[in-house]
């Protein structure tokens, strides 16, 4: 059975800015889209391609604190560097996928990477926070790089394309990243007319973001940068493009807890809000310049 649409929207009108260095779109919560309603996936900021320009300044985030939860980088076009206060740091390109596990709670800083930002160019990300279960919302703060060429690939028969996979698993192949919860996520790339056909959990929450062209996704046109939502209903997932195409899909199981957030922190009650931020403000998240 085909997974039905719940909803299908377009991109926000008008974009924010995070810090500097980042143009995006908030998709997730929004349009109705609660961060239960797609749990574990608490947060999608997309970053549609934008020409930023040279610089000599190095444009991004300075440093800030997380707790409770994960920070899932997608780097399509650009390029993007990290440090945070675990020792950890990095540089993603396009193609590659910074998965970071805020846990019990860490300072970090993400920005242009300096060669990227002096030359300029197409700047396109995806940024994911995926919830952690509240057994693990103290793990010790830990961080993936992931390469392009690290990812599980599947190529599509007849040209058709590629599947990406970063997460879970598609027909057989294993994506790299370790999660604490079940968590499909894959970076789809279609040649125009051709379709790949999926399933997925039913009890996955699932949506899909379509980051490049335009796609029929169980029927219905996406068009680009418009997002997909799924209901609760059935497995099969038949994706065609219309034109070439980049599609990021998602699902994951829901993680039945509450969800209380403040800022940079996700906890289960208010009380853990409190506690984080006085974990905060006692330096107990490290250091960083």
């Amino acid at each position: 059975m085909k997974k039905s649409i719940e909803k299908l929207f377009p991109r926000p009108a008008q974009p924010g800015m995070v810090g500097d260095g980042f143009r995006v779109y908030n998709m997730v919560p929004g349009n109705g889209i609660t961060k239960r309603r797609m749990s574990p996936f608490l947060l999608l900021d997309f970053n549609a391609e934008f020409d930023f320009g040279p610089s000599d300044h190095i444009r991004g985030v300075d440093v800030h604190p997380h707790k409770g939860f994960e920070t899932v980088t997608i780097a399509y076009k650009g390029s993007v560097a990290h440090h945070d206060s675990s020792g950890n740091s990095g540089v993603i390109n396009p193609g590659d996928v910074q998965w970071m596990t805020a846990g019990a709670g860490i300072l970090h800083k993400e920005y242009h990477e300096e060669n990227f930002s002096k030359a300029g160019g197409p700047f396109e990300m995806v940024q994911l926070w995926v919830n952690l279960p509240a057994k693990d919302k103290s793990a010790t703060a830990h961080y993936q790089g992931i390469t392009a060429d690290q990812m599980g690939k599947v190529q599509l028969p007849e040209g058709a394309g590629v599947i990406n996979v970063i997460a879970g698993t598609f027909q057989d192949t294993k994506g790299p990243a370790e999660t604490y919860t079940a968590v499909n996520l894959f970076d789809i790339k279609l040649e125009k007319g051709h379709q790949v056909t999926f399933s997925v959990p039913q009890h996955h929450n699932s949506a899909i973001l379509v980051v490049n062209g335009a796609a029929e996704v169980n029927g219905q046109l996406a068009k680009e940068h418009s997002f997909v939502l799924f209901e609760n209903d059935g497995e099969e997932i038949v994706v065609k493009a219309n034109e070439q195409a980049v599609l990021l899909f998602m699902s994951g199981e829901p993680i039945d807890e509450p969800i209380v957030s403040y800022g940079p922190f996700v906890m289960n009650t208010q009380a853990e809000i409190y506690q984080a931020f006085e974990d905060f403000q006692a330096g107990k998240f490290g250091t960083l310049e």
